[in-house]
């Protein structure tokens, strides 16, 4: 329930619940199999862009993406490649305003990403290499520097 003034309701506790978690978009390349396949001359190089998006849903829902894209090279020739873009819907009640933005691009990435990183273990593995462990991901500096980003980017429409 919602206080007189529309915000959260002090008397409730906050909550987060995952209402549903699903891959949204997934693709996985081994473009040179079976050549790739070949115990590798040097250790690959691996290159991962992870990247957070959410757009609300009304009720105090979210959607929240989480896209997590990348592969391993040798020499400039690809390994293997992927895209995933697994989301969650969230709903999310009584989080002060100022702290609901912190919570949709921190916490609520911060649960979807060991699915993610399984995912995408299994796929690298069912390609024919042993499975691609991501290490853990820091979605709070991943949030500040989306914040600088934007300030950046404001600040130069300004000037």
């Amino acid at each position: 329930m919602a206080s007189q003034n529309g915000g959260p309701n002090p008397n409730a506790a906050p909550s987060l619940n995952v209402l549903a978690q699903y891959i949204k978009d997934f693709s996985f390349e081994n473009p040179n199999a079976p050549r790739s396949l070949a115990a590798p001359p040097s250790q690959p190089d691996v290159n991962i862009q992870i990247h957070v998006n959410a757009k609300p849903g009304g009720n105090g829902e979210f959607e929240v993406e989480l896209k997590i894209d990348g592969g391993a090279s040798i020499e400039g020739n690809t390994l293997f490649a992927f895209e995933l873009v697994y989301a969650g819907v969230f709903r999310i009640l009584n989080i002060p305003e100022q702290s609901l933005q912190p919570v949709v691009l921190i916490e609520c990435p911060r649960l979807l990403f060991p699915f993610a990183r399984q995912i995408i273990a299994d796929a690298v593995r069912n390609g024919g290499f042993p499975p691609l462990m991501i290490d853990p991901v820091d979605f709070a500096a991943l949030y500040q520097q989306r914040l600088q980003a934007e300030a950046e980017r404001l600040q130069a429409g300004q000037a």
